[in-house]
């Protein structure tokens, strides 16, 4: 037994010895990992300068405003198109090109011009009536009116006018075909066929199909336009849904404070009580539209739809949701029942952090500070996204609808275009705006620092997270470590905590944060490459692209737990990341059993708490922005998508809960390792009691000497 047991500490290392000396976290420490902190301090240099790239170069009117075959904006003030805020196609049809689908260009003619056309009207009509004519010249290329009356086919051939107006409504600021269906049939403006403007009728689906292609990027766009109307009518009911949450997180922490077992009974009872209410939830609206026409639509059969309230009139969706609500019930029941003896020891650990929490009221605020940096973290990277994709050129590109032309798709230049060779050897051919890009060294500039933007954030933001676990640590280990609690505490722990992990381990930090960072970009990479295969039929490069992503989602799950280790052994001793994530794993190597017991059914009974504040904010919501609550029926706004707002809750919920519930998890977890090294380091005796509280030393039967003799 003696010889496998020292075989079993050889693998896992040595177990800490005492040391008459220790106290807690020393406070005689010297920098670590300093290379690393140099390192994060030329990236930060570097990211800087990007980002004065970005801005110097970028233009976000590129993504706000539509661009007419000139490269101007619609609708920009101080333009000649101030007053011109809708994009008009002289030919829709030219949209079905895939050439729309590479470039987000149609390879037609596109003015600016202040309404869509409300009616069917040809050239060749409007050309004998005067008064249609000066209706159809809004919709012709600014030069026509200044022009000469010519004969029509003239007009048609130079691409000074289109040869048909089509009744249109704007769609994401561009005139896109009025389509309608009455009983089945296809309509645009009432009518099921158009003319082409050359005398030939063509049928109304033709229209629809060219209107559809051009459509891939727009609704996207339409349907984000719809979802900020609904955060600037809903945005302060959302954020009294968070102050909720906020409440409600607040009032469970400081009732674990003084009733931490009867609290964590609480939370498994709510959770399983709001898991049945919203069984019983679906079962009356699966109930509900039974026998409802349209109801019994399969999910499969109706595809994607953008208002996701159709999806709530099929029965199909709430047995789904009604079978994933049960088998969270049944799970949790299941664990509950044969986690039950270690709930208890789990109890009597919380208990001990309730305590180090009390005693360090201030960390309960600390979260506050790692979301502001979080939050301007997320805030740099996305402007700096926005505007380094909008630093491309206009390019500019030769089109030719008649007859055939070598030059077509060639860049251009519209200034110089009308003395090149091409309008000499196509005289048809036009010289117009196609995208925003660039020669192919800028573009692939451009991807690069895209990718650099992504890797700084990654490890800014994991930096961010790690002072904060460093900082808590630090600050909960003086409080087990105090012999006398809470007298032996030092005067401000937080702050005496935070400003050694600034001053003596930011390179420590920077280094487990730049490995983290550095999976999670391997992570975003395999992301790319698993939508762009995704059309690909070679199953061995997908099954290889699936390992691929398993195996570093795994290596990202290891490094934050080592991680996380590793910071609160850096808080204790003062050690650089390598060695402190060595000693912090084999410690827990050493310990195995407790850590999958004890840690692991702590964590389980946090997020339960969790899931009790996000499922009772989330209900309140829901009845709310669903017109529900009889009382504030009227109050509530009116909504595109009332699950804007309702998801919003939710998820902001969550993230205000966790960070709560984090200074609980973090005070755990270093509580844990402290208690491991102390049942290591001292034996009860007089010479080395224990540090551990009362109630751990009765929950483990371990007691100290001197107090058992007192």
């Amino acid at each position: 037994m003696g010889g496998d047991r020292q075989h079993y500490y050889g693998q896992h290392g040595t177990p800490q010895k005492y040391d008459p000396t220790f106290k807690g976290p020393i406070y005689n420490r010297g920098c670590t990992d300093v290379i690393c902190c140099v390192a994060l301090f030329i990236a930060i240099v570097g990211y800087v300068a990007v980002g004065i790239i970005a801005w110097t170069h970028g233009d976000p009117r590129k993504v706000i405003y539509p661009t007419d075959s000139r490269g101007q904006f619609c609708g920009q003030k101080g333009t000649p198109n101030e007053n011109k805020p809708f994009l008009f196609y002289f030919n829709i049809l030219k949209c079905a090109s895939p050439l729309v689908l590479l470039e987000f260009q149609c390879p037609t003619t596109q003015i600016c011009v202040e309404k869509c056309p409300s009616r069917y009207l040809t050239y060749l009509l409007a050309s004998t009536r005067p008064q249609d004519l000066d209706y159809y010249k809004n919709f012709c290329v600014p030069e026509f009116s200044q022009s000469k009356t010519r004969k029509v086919s003239e007009v048609l051939r130079d691409g000074d006018c289109p040869a048909v107006l089509t009744p249109s409504k704007p769609l994401a600021r561009r005139c896109l075909p009025a389509v309608e269906t009455h009983k089945g049939v296809i309509t645009v403006g009432n009518e099921t066929t158009f003319d082409d403007g050359r005398g030939q009728k063509r049928n109304v689906s033709e229209l629809v199909e060219g209107a559809k292609k051009a459509n891939v990027v727009l609704e996207a766009r339409q349907l984000a336009m719809r979802v900020f109307e609904d955060y600037t009518v809903s945005w302060y009911w959302i954020l009294i849904g968070l102050v909720i949450a906020m409440a409600l997180s607040l009032i469970f922490i400081i009732l674990l404070r003084f009733l931490a077992g009867i609290m964590i009974w609480i939370m498994i009872v709510m959770v399983i009580l709001v898991l049945g209410y919203g069984i019983f939830h679906c079962y009356m609206e699966y109930a509900r539209l039974r026998g409802e026409a349209g109801s019994d639509v399969s999910i499969v059969d109706l595809g994607f739809q953008t208002d996701f309230r159709v999806y709530l009139h099929l029965r199909q969706t709430w047995l789904a949701f009604m079978i994933i609500l049960c088998v969270l019930e049944l799970i949790i029941i299941l664990l509950l029942i044969f986690l039950r003896k270690r709930i208890l020891i789990a109890i009597a650990l919380i208990k001990e952090a309730s305590r180090a929490v009390g005693y360090v009221m201030t960390s309960l605020l600390y979260p506050l500070f790692t979301f502001f940096l979080l939050c301007l973290c997320i805030a740099y990277w996305a402007s700096t996204a926005v505007f380094l994709s909008t630093s491309n050129e206009a390019v500019y590109k030769v089109f030719n609808n008649t007859a055939p032309c070598s030059a077509v798709g060639q860049t251009c230049n519209p200034e110089t275009f009308q003395t090149s060779n091409v309008t000499k050897l196509c005289p048809d051919a036009r010289c117009q705006f196609a995208f925003y890009g660039g020669e192919t060294g800028y573009h692939r500039a451009l991807l690069g620092l895209q990718i650099y933007n992504v890797f700084m954030f990654f490890w800014l933001a994991n930096f961010a997270l790690a002072l904060g676990q460093v900082t808590l640590a630090g600050a909960f280990a003086s409080y087990y470590w105090a012999i006398n609690k809470p007298d032996d505490l030092p005067a401000f722990p937080l702050f005496s905590s935070f400003g050694r992990a600034l001053r003596y381990h930011t390179g420590s930090l920077a280094f487990g944060s730049l490995l983290l960072a550095i999976v999670q970009v391997i992570r975003v990479i395999l992301e790319y490459l698993d939508q762009r295969l995704k059309a690909a039929e070679n199953r061995f490069a997908k099954f290889l692209m699936t390992c691929l992503k398993c195996c570093f989602w795994c290596l990202e799950k290891f490094l934050k737990f080592l991680n996380r280790n590793a910071y609160i052994m850096i808080a204790i001793y003062g050690t650089n990341f390598c060695t402190s994530a060595k000693n912090a794993f084999f410690l827990l190597m050493r310990n195995i059993i407790r850590v999958a017991v004890l840690d692991k059914v702590t964590d389980f009974l946090f997020l339960l708490g969790k899931l009790l504040v996000v499922g009772s904010v989330g209900i309140l919501a829901f009845f709310f922005f669903t017109h529900r609550i009889k009382i504030v029926q009227d109050t509530a706004p009116s909504l595109n998508y009332y699950w804007v707002p309702i998801l919003t809750v939710i998820i902001g919920s969550y993230l205000i809960a966790h960070g709560f519930f984090s200074v609980y998890g973090m005070c755990v977890d270093t509580l844990f390792l402290c208690f491991l090294e102390d049942l290591e380091r001292n034996d009860g005796s007089v010479e080395r009691p224990y540090f551990m509280s009362s109630n751990l030393k009765k929950l483990l039967n371990k007691t100290n000497k001197k107090l058992a003799e007192a």
